[in-house]
């Protein structure tokens, strides 16, 4: 006995249409609007007027008690109240609205031009152009505005349709009319004064035309009410190529609808405060949903220890509105604590962020923890975990089950209750890794850049510590240290000079400054333009791990062996491990997209 969730048939489209201006068929909350421009519309018109495919529909049963959506009727539709909907559509719903406004609404389609401004149509087909087989179907189909009168540049009528009698006379066919033409074609025939040869000629357009619309058949997939929430979200996300992918905020906030509660509103408000610290500016619904998840499910797992504490699209699915009520406050308080928890790594930009999806596992926990979070040894445990997943590059793939994981991993180890999170002991980290992180595109580039931060890194110029205010008034990003044009003058490895053992975060003034420049010289101008005496310069070096020695002597081998050795030091100290050793000449690039798409960060 095989099981299915779906059926697949044929349904009439005048019948689709029907049911959908009784309401029998309506749209979940979460499809977008209808956004089909004119010439989409005369396409398909076109389309169904010759008996060519359109594509199928997929539609969803109602009546599943688990998987329940706010509804609203498809755009076009007008009734004294909103009935309870039998379907509704997943897939076609640009083609089935087009079609009802443009043959079933009677009354002039709000649509939009080529140039994506506001019009309002109505459709016609031309009697003749339609039977003549040398002329396209697109040419016969055309639209007018709202008045039914084409104007010329300077507003002088050039075609008028408003009254059937000047249809009539133009030989044209309003689309509007199509499922009940019997009282049009009366007049037609009166007007004609019963020609044979108009008679004949529509009823050929009849038999040719118009019963090509009635005969019309559409292939529907049903889904039926069995089937699952997550399922419906997959579907849609998979049959929905032509828009935008349904997420699972979206799906969710349908849910939540049906029980009179606005999530989107909600999350408005919470995103507001958790975007105003710009280290968490890249943080999405999704994000704040997986935190809720993981901290409702941690609390279904203390209460029944078969439970999994999880945060897969299934899971955030199933988060009952309650669970949601409950929780949603602890993960805005996390996220908020895990901004200042940023800042003191010296991550004050959601750019120089190195996993946007560790956030998540991090303030799940910290909005867990509450004011134990804010404790000393607290955050030294928080900082470890964190810059090993960092430097171990640990949440690049395959995040849920790391988030499922580490959460509660965390709670016991930070509670003196567990051994060290797997994520401290699946991380490692390799001194030739350093030869290949050239840009922003790796964690482990971004990672290491705020490392040099929260090492004491001096600001060059007027040698304070880098806090978030000066971080944004000096503009700060990740340039050479020694500038590519010295090293390429001076026949230095690229993949050397590129790699993140020569760069540093400097000031757009210090950059400027050190142009293509020796380091010797821009170090002396720096000095001078600043009036920074020598050993107070040699000390901001070093805050930099520079060895001033070898910078003064532009000795680029001293120098680079040096600070490989004490940004591998600092990265020891983050997390808690040695480097592996290994070896590191004739380094071949990872990602050679990666090399050659550095930043412009040396003049």
């Amino acid at each position: 006995m095989s099981i299915t969730t779906f059926d697949s048939t044929k349904e009439y489209l005048f019948k689709l249409l029907t049911d959908i201006g009784e309401g029998k068929i309506q749209l979940p909350d979460f499809q977008r609007g209808w956004v089909w421009d004119d010439d989409h519309i005369k396409s398909i018109l076109a389309s169904v007027s010759l008996s060519y495919p359109i594509g199928a529909v997929m539609m969803m049963e109602t009546g599943n008690a688990d998987v329940r959506f706010k509804t609203r009727l498809v755009e076009g539709v007008e009734l004294n109240s909103k009935p309870e909907p039998d379907e509704l559509i997943l897939d076609g719903q640009q083609r089935l609205t087009s079609l009802f406004q443009a043959l079933f609404c009677n009354k002039p389609v709000s649509t939009r031009d080529s140039r994506n401004m506001p019009i309002e149509r109505w459709y016609y087909i031309d009697i003749e152009k339609a039977l003549d087989q040398n002329i396209d179907r697109e040419e016969a189909i055309f639209s007018v505005p709202a008045e039914k009168i084409r104007k010329d540049l300077w507003g002088n009528p050039v075609e008028d349709y408003s009254t059937w009698e000047k249809e009539y006379e133009a030989g044209v066919f309003p689309l509007a009319l199509i499922q009940d033409y019997f009282e049009w074609k009366t007049g037609y025939d009166e007007y004609h004064n019963y020609n044979k040869e108009q008679l004949k000629r529509f009823n050929e357009f009849s038999k040719e035309i118009i019963k090509r619309f009635e005969q019309y058949q559409v292939p529907v997939i049903t889904l039926g009410k069995a089937t699952p929430k997550e399922a419906v979200c997959q579907v849609f996300e998979k049959v929905n190529t032509g828009g935008v992918s349904l997420s699972v905020f979206e799906l969710l906030t349908a849910t939540y609808a049906a029980e009179n509660f606005q999530l989107r509103d909600d999350w408005v408000k919470r995103r507001k405060q958790i975007h105003e610290h710009k280290a968490l500016r890249s943080i999405d619904s999704t994000d704040f949903l997986q935190a809720v998840t993981l901290l409702a499910t941690y609390a279904q797992k203390q209460n029944d220890p078969k439970a999994a504490v999880s945060c897969k699209r299934k899971d955030i699915l199933n988060l009952s509105l309650k669970d949601y009520k409950t929780y949603a406050d602890t993960a805005t308080a996390g996220f908020l604590k895990a901004a200042k928890f940023l800042h003191s790594q010296k991550i004050f930009d959601s750019r120089d962020l190195p996993y946007r999806t560790q956030v998540v596992p991090l303030a799940a926990t910290m909005g867990y923890l509450k004011d134990k979070a804010e404790n000393d040894g607290v955050k030294s445990k928080l900082a470890r975990w964190y810059w090993c997943g960092v430097l171990g590059e640990l949440y690049g793939s395959a995040v849920e089950t790391r988030f499922a994981r580490d959460f509660p991993e965390l709670i016991s180890w930070i509670g003196g209750k567990g051994s060290e999170p797997t994520t401290i002991q699946d991380a490692n980290f390799t001194a030739s890794r350093l030869y290949t992180l050239r840009t922003r595109n790796s964690a482990a580039y971004k990672g290491i850049s705020a490392l040099l931060l929260r090492n004491g890194g001096l600001d060059f110029r007027s040698g304070d510590p880098i806090d978030h205010q000066l971080y944004f008034d000096e503009k700060l990003d990740i340039h050479h240290i020694f500038p590519r044009e010295f090293c390429r003058l001076n026949n230095i490895d690229p993949k050397r000079c590129d790699c993140i053992v020569n760069k540093t975060p400097l000031s757009a003034k210090t950059n400027r400054m050190i142009g293509g420049r020796a380091p010797s010289e821009y170090i002396n101008r720096l000095q001078k333009s600043a009036d920074i005496k020598q050993e107070r310069m040699n000390k901001i070096l070093e805050s930099h791990l520079i060895s001033p020695q070898a910078i003064r002597q532009n000795d680029f081998e001293s120098f680079f062996n040096e600070r490989m050795k004490n940004i591998l030091s600092i990265i020891e100290k983050a997390m808690g491990k040695t480097p592996a050793v290994d070896v590191v000449q004739d380094i071949t690039l990872q990602d050679q997209t990666e090399y050659e798409e550095f930043e412009d960060d040396s003049i």
